[in-house]
């Protein structure tokens, strides 16, 4: 999808905006799951969250290849839109943003912060996405998507820095939305040549990708019913099962349940705030710790951006019978 020239190009194009996120080795992590636990702390973004990477270099190149691009459109649950508004506001590109209905309400609070239109269509994250390409369709307006190979280049600049930052990592568990994220990592470490096993992480209740994996195919799920809202989805992107099927060494599904113990582990032991999805890989590793005694881990903590609402009910059980915290 692209050469090491073309991601240390994106790579200086990303640090010319903020610094590199750190990794960093956490004791208490490191002793809750009996291996050396690496984090990247992409959660300390502008945005909160690893996708305004992707961002910066799809709106770069949209704004030299077409200076007079009249908007963009594109659906999101929160990161991929706050990604798109902040590049969009640093290059003078309109953003008109699809969300579903009952979307995070502080995220798309955060998306009109950064001047993005908002709108509410559709039960789940794949109907704003259907209904998105069809306002840039009627509109005139390009259409984002959340997987593209701009997107991809962009985000993979995170698993360059983790790489050339950390020690060799026998494992890194990566969570998996559309897939930018994942499949920017497996194609980092095979530029660099590295052994590092890619492990993708899926909600068990929104397993599309886990279970297109397994079949070698793309297998749609009915619903993607899950409180980590970076991970719902339900139609994987061809594209992306390809690069994970060819690169990733398996897919973890956890639970709800085990996404907020790691939310409460992560706050805990670092304090440090992770949405449902950045809090994921965590769980698989915590999930696989027998696996993964005495070796090396990196963990992609791939943003912070968890309503209040949701973690007071979620994480900290309030509003809930005591049998289903």
């Amino acid at each position: 999808m692209f050469t090491l020239q073309a991601l240390e190009r994106a790579a200086r194009l990303v640090g010319a905006v903020f610094p590199p996120t750190q990794q960093i080795a956490w004791p208490l992590l490191a002793a809750r799951a009996g291996a050396e636990v690496w984090v990247k702390h992409e959660n300390h973004t502008p945005t909160g969250a690893f996708k305004v990477r992707g961002g910066l270099v799809y709106m770069d190149r949209l704004r030299r290849e077409r200076p007079d691009v009249p908007g963009v459109v594109s659906a999101t649950r929160g990161n991929h839109g706050q990604s798109l508004a902040y590049a969009g506001k640093r290059h003078g590109v309109a953003v008109t943003i699809l969300v579903p209905r009952g979307n995070s309400a502080e995220k798309n609070a955060a998306m009109r912060a950064q001047g993005a239109r908002l709108v509410e269509h559709g039960a789940d994250f794949d109907e704003a996405r259907a209904e998105a390409s069809r306002v840039a369709a009627a509109k005139g307006l390009e259409f984002a998507p959340s997987f593209a190979p701009d997107l991809v280049l962009g985000v993979a600049t995170y698993a360059l820095e983790l790489f050339r930052g950390a020690p060799p990592l026998d494992a890194l568990y990566v969570p998996i939305g559309l897939g930018s994220g994942i499949c920017g990592c497996i194609l980092a470490r095979d530029l660099l040549g590295l052994r590092t096993e890619i492990v993708g992480v899926q909600s068990d209740a929104a397993p599309a990708y886990a279970l297109s994996f397994a079949a070698g195919r793309v297998v749609e799920t009915p619903s993607a019913d899950t409180l980590a809202d970076g991970m719902a989805t339900r139609v994987p992107d061809p594209a992306a099962l390809e690069i994970i099927c060819r690169g990733a060494s398996r897919i973890v599904t956890v639970s709800d349940a085990e996404m907020a113990a790691a939310i409460r582990a992560y706050w805990q032991d670092t304090h440090n705030l992770a949405e449902g999805a950045g809090a994921a890989p965590l769980a698989a590793l915590l999930r696989e710790a027998p696996r993964m005694r005495g070796r090396r881990a990196g963990l992609v903590l791939c943003g912070g951006n968890i309503d209040l609402e949701l973690f007071r009910r979620w994480v900290l059980g309030e509003g809930l019978p005591p049998n289903a915290r």
